[in-house]
């Protein structure tokens, strides 16, 4: 009787076990909750700042440059996003009328969603958002602000007391679904269709990555068609390197290019590989790279091979030459004349 009564219970334990390990290994692989909050798009990007200043030694990120209504929105809200931006995703919707189509609507241009989270003070950022605000809207109990920011409207909510979500489509539902997946229970299995297919590629505990559609023949793709001629998904990551690593102190880049045929792969590599040795030609030649340590192991560990049909480049990047980078100039991530995803309503410049 006794051996029949623990039975029962000794599988119950198994099972509960079993499902926790589940749930855990699909946690790791999920995408971060404000990726899986966003809508579905045609690119995403994710930094976790949060992450990267524990990697830098717990340093803050690269001063910027205030304007005068950024001094204004530290003032008022307490927030500077170089200082107190953890994680901030971003999802970018390519207008309808571009090849292959999109998820913007009618713009002309391509629209933003974006969820940030950090240490916020909501009390002073709602009373900002109010202050500026050209309507306010009560959704489900959240607040959305509408601004005006050239000639576009900014449709801005603070989800919780450390997250806020924000996007410039013309459809209002987009802002608004974002608020009704931040009040269900967050699971693994959410987020966008594209970020669900592909996110299984980056690599774990990634400082940032990049998921997105790319085609060469869409208007501003100039860049793209260089390296591509047909349409393909890349997938980028970059995680930190720990002491421990044979390349400590670095960032390891992961460029991953999925194709529709093995040919296109080829293609891609290919040209991939001409590029880098193109380079080590002419860093031998004339020193382009001149005495600077972390530019040359930068271009040294540029490595490209094929896999099927993805084209694969790796390297890894050392924390010297990533400060260079971000001391010298900021990365600018809007088109011209769109709202900055961190712009509430302007940014660092």
């Amino acid at each position: 009787m006794r051996i029949r009564r623990t039975y029962p219970i000794a599988l119950v334990v198994v099972i509960v076990a079993a499902a926790v390990t589940l749930a855990v290994q699909l946690r790791k692989h999920a995408p971060p909750e404000p990726a899986r909050l966003l809508p579905g798009a045609d690119a995403f990007f994710y930094l976790n700042l949060k992450s990267a200043r524990r990697a830098n030694s717990g340093k803050e990120l690269p001063s910027v440059s205030h304007d005068p209504e950024y001094e204004r929105f530290i003032r008022e809200t307490g927030f500077q996003f170089e200082r107190d931006l953890d994680e901030a995703a971003f999802a970018i919707h390519y207008p309808a009328h571009w090849p292959g189509g999109g998820t913007g609507g009618a713009a002309r241009e391509p629209r933003f969603s974006e969820v940030l989270e950090g240490k916020f003070h909501s009390e002073r950022l709602t009373a900002y958002l109010r202050q500026i605000a050209q309507s306010v809207e009560n959704y489900h109990s959240v607040e959305i602000f509408t601004i005006r920011v050239e000639r576009r409207s900014l449709h801005v909510a603070v989800l919780s007391p450390d997250s806020v979500a924000a996007s410039n489509h013309d459809d209002p539902a987009v802002i608004q679904g974002i608020v009704d997946r931040s009040k269900r229970l967050a699971s693994p299995f959410g987020g966008p269709a594209l970020l669900r297919q592909y996110y299984k590629h980056v690599q774990l505990a990634s400082l940032a990555w990049i998921v997105a559609r790319v085609d060469p023949s869409a208007p501003g793709a100039a860049a793209w068609s260089t390296v591509f001629t047909k349409p393909a998904t890349i997938v980028i990551s970059g995680t930190y390197l720990s002491p421990l690593h044979l390349r400590a102190n670095a960032v390891h880049l992961r460029a991953e290019a999925y194709t529709q045929s093995s040919d296109d792969a080829r293609a891609i590599t290919e040209k991939l590989t001409l590029f880098v040795a193109l380079t080590h030609a002419a860093e031998t030649s004339v020193g382009m790279h001149g005495t600077d340590a972390d530019v040359k192991d930068f271009f040294d560990s540029l490595k490209v091979k094929q896999e099927n049909e993805r084209a694969v480049l790796t390297a890894s990047m050392p924390f010297g030459f990533l400060r260079k980078m971000l001391s010298e100039s900021a990365p600018d991530l809007n088109e011209p004349g769109a709202p900055s995803p961190a712009q509430l309503p302007s940014k660092p410049r």
